[in-house]
């Protein structure tokens, strides 16, 4: 069955410059066989600039004379399809690795097959004057000047209009139409009634018609030849399209002038382009030749070969370009609907697995938060082979599955053997090592709105459990601390999870100076959208370790490497388990136990064991949680290259780096309220000596009933707040004297 389309709708989708010149020359003969214009073929022909010549189309379409078996539009047809187009009302068609997901349905508000025509009334009383009045007064300020066409000239049976009229204002024409008394032709000149007349939509200069005349690029013309009238009536209205004119044409079309309110040429031609790629995606096909700001519309207000060419309506739609565009892509805003409660109550979903037991589900997203060298990078791999291996990270069980580990600051080899290093510290088996994908971006790296689409599509198949994104700040766009910026921000997190059905983990650094007399949660840098995002977040706070249980860590590293190694050279050796906790005692142990080399053997491992130690940080994590209940601080020893529990308890009582003890910070709350109290009291004293005696310093009887307080407490309050009492006169008046143990002053 022949597809019923206009051709014009379907060029688009074919660059001419991809063509050869027979089937360049095709596309102009299924054209003229189709009925089209010789224009029609040289707009197209356009796109083609390195080939495009001027005029050639015109000359080539006069030698189009016909032949036995013409050039049909089914060709052009045929060329759509195999470039991409479908016709709207096919049920669907199979995609390809190219094809693009949801283009399909992109700006689609209207469904053709529900939309009812709207009928278009003839006015019962129609006053030329005061249509055309009315569409100046609505389209243009009185001192922009506006174009006109009244004369035409025939080509082959069709009226074109001539360049016209461009140096009068609206204001004059508006004027004169107000006088003429019904004469149209005596303000713009007599018309042809076989051929109406036409306007300029847009103001201009004064010194010509073109483009580059155009003073302000306010509206653009919407015009459909091959839809019904009424259908076209109805689909305006149903987008909403943002029209300060709907004229009638008097042929088979309404001519809808439809704010822009572009800045300038460049702006004009992408709004232009979008509103018909709107237009077309529910069912017009506008005629793509009316896309200049300088065109002609038809005039309201003259008759066209015995019809009316008429003002149909004002003001219709949204207000302006901005409301339209924000209401037609907020329609399709790919949103989910409201839910009632009722309808779920008895069939709640089920919650998603936990990842990470007790912190975090599947799915969620997570940030690990710590300052510089807290070695989050390698609690992140850490965490990348306890979820590959399914098992603990720090004192949290994982669930087993694929994981992503995005790379962004190491080179490729550092990557790679930090994740060796870490097993190998572990003590693990690399039994499941295929779990682990990385994709190391150093040096590639793009912003996050540019990355997560790019990590969607490599992610797709392959069932990850999560995402690991190491560090965000080579990813961040905008200012960091912005809370609108960095909520743009982390919402690619959400598409990621919501994509993938994977959970985001990523690291952030802590802002500057001491992080201890701060919440967890606002220790991050940046804005508080970074901690109030993530669905758990887990921040790094170091201890500040004693010199005490330095030594004590330095002790027990050295006796645990001698031990190690009189285990290994000497299998039988027997040192008392009081020796084996001392170094001087295990080390004196081992000098009647091995030679003088296997003993600088052995202190070549104590002394790198009590480096180690020396080397170690100790630091506390806490976490903001939204899933599960908030968790006590775990305290972990960072003994690089990985993360190890203090399984002792030695760190419970340690502070963090700036964290006051508690009784300190009991003394400092005290002090403050105290000080807060005796301010108070001090504006009250003061405020009864400035007024309860009208203004006259108060005498202490006079202060005493103002102030309600006990004669002692008022005394004391004189000498504390630097006040006195004048011997001569009885009075309560600011002490000037030197301070002095007597409340009393004066002579």
């Amino acid at each position: 069955m022949q597809e019923k389309v206009d051709i014009r709708s379907v060029l688009p989708y074919i660059d001419p410059s991809t063509l050869n010149y027979a089937e360049w020359t095709c596309v102009g003969m299924a054209l003229k066989d189709g009925g089209y214009y010789a224009s029609d073929w040289d707009d197209w022909s356009r796109q083609d600039s390195a080939r495009y010549h001027p005029g050639e189309c015109i000359r080539k379409w006069d030698t189009f004379r016909g032949a036995a078996n013409p050039v049909t539009c089914g060709s052009i047809v045929k060329m759509a399809r195999d470039h991409g187009w479908r016709p709207e009302t096919e049920p669907g068609y199979a995609l390809d690795w190219d094809s693009a997901v949801g283009d399909r349905d992109d700006k689609v508000i209207v469904d053709q097959g529900w939309l009812e025509g709207r009928e278009v009334r003839e006015p019962d009383a129609w006053d030329p004057v005061h249509d055309l009045t009315v569409y100046l007064e609505t389209l243009f300020e009185a001192g922009e000047n506006v174009g006109y066409v009244t004369e035409s000239w025939n080509k082959d049976g069709k009226y074109l209009p001539t360049k016209g009229c461009w140096d009068r204002t609206a204001g004059q024409l508006i004027q004169k139409l107000a006088q003429c008394h019904g004469d149209l032709g005596s303000v713009l000149g007599d018309y042809n009634p076989a051929a109406g007349a036409w306007i300029r939509f847009n103001p201009l200069d004064g010194n010509g018609c073109k483009n580059e005349n155009v003073s302000e690029f306010r509206y653009a013309l919407v015009e459909s030849d091959s839809m019904e009238l009424e259908k076209q009536n109805a689909l305006i209205r149903e987008l909403e399209l943002p029209v300060a004119c709907l004229v009638y044409s008097g042929g088979k079309s309404l001519h809808a002038i439809v704010r822009i309110d572009a800045a300038n040429y460049d702006e004009y031609r992408k709004r232009v382009d979008y509103l018909y790629d709107v237009l077309r995606k529910n069912g017009m096909a506008v005629d793509t030749q009316n896309k200049n700001p300088s065109r002609l519309s038809r005039m309201p207000g003259v008759t066209r070969n015995g019809n009316k060419q008429y003002l149909v309506d004002t003001n219709i739609g949204k207000t302006s370009w901005t409301e339209w565009k924000d209401w037609i892509e907020s329609v399709n805003d790919d949103l989910p609907n409201p839910e009632g409660l009722a309808d779920v109550w008895n069939n709640m979903p089920d919650l998603a697995p936990p990842l990470i037991d007790g912190v975090l589900r599947q799915g969620h997203k997570m940030l690990l938060a710590g300052p510089s060298k807290a070695g989050k990078s390698y609690a992140l791999i850490e965490l990348c082979c306890a979820i590959a291996e399914g098992r603990k990270w720090m004192v949290w069980q994982c669930a087993q599955g694929r994981v992503l580990y995005v790379n962004l600051e190491l080179d490729r080899a550092s990557c790679l053997h930090r994740f060796r290093d870490i097993y190998d510290a572990m003590g693990w088996k690399p039994a499941n090592i295929g779990n682990i994908d990385i994709w190391n971006l150093r040096g590639n790296s793009v912003p996050m709105d540019k990355l997560a689409p790019k990590l969607i599509r490599r992610a797709l198949k392959k069932n990850y459990l999560a995402i690991v994104i190491d560090p965000i700040y080579k990813v961040i766009t905008g200012d960091e601390n912005s809370a609108d910026q960095m909520a743009h921000f982390c919402n690619q997190f959400d598409k990621v999870c919501t994509e993938l059905g994977a959970a985001v983990i990523y690291c952030h650094h802590h802002s500057k100076g001491l992080q201890g007399q701060k919440r967890s949660m606002d220790r991050a840098s940046g804005s508080g959208v970074f901690a109030r995002d993530p669905d758990a977040m887990l921040d790094l706070i170091e201890l500040d370790v004693t010199d005490g249980l330095r030594a004590q860590r330095r002790d027990r590293a050295a006796c645990n490497a001698a031990m190690t190694y009189l285990h290994r050279v000497r299998m039988d050796t027997e040192v008392s388990q009081d020796d084996a906790l001392s170094r001087r005692a295990v080390l004196d142990a081992a000098k009647g136990l091995i030679t003088d080399r296997e003993y600088a053997e052995l202190m070549d491992g104590v002394n790198a064991a009590e480096n180690a130690a020396d080397g170690c940080t100790a630091w506390r994590i806490d976490g903001t949680l939204r899933e599960f209940p908030k968790f006590s601080p775990v305290n972990v020893w960072f003994e690089y290259p990985t993360h190890r529990v203090d399984a002792d308890g030695v760190l419970t009582d340690l502070e963090a780096d700036g964290e006051e003890p508690p009784w300190k910070r009991g003394v400092e709350n005290r002090k403050k309220q105290a000080e807060k109290h005796n301010d108070s009291n001090r504006v009250k004293f003061e405020n009864a000596v400035n007024f309860c005696n009208f203004g006259e310093a108060p005498t202490l009887q006079q202060l005493t009933e103002s102030l309600g307080k006990p004669e002692r407490t008022v005394r004391n309050w004189i000498k504390k707040f630097g006040y006195c009492i004048e011997k001569r006169s009885g009075r309560v008046v600011k002490d000037e004297s030197p301070q002095t143990e007597n409340e009393d002053c004066g002579d």
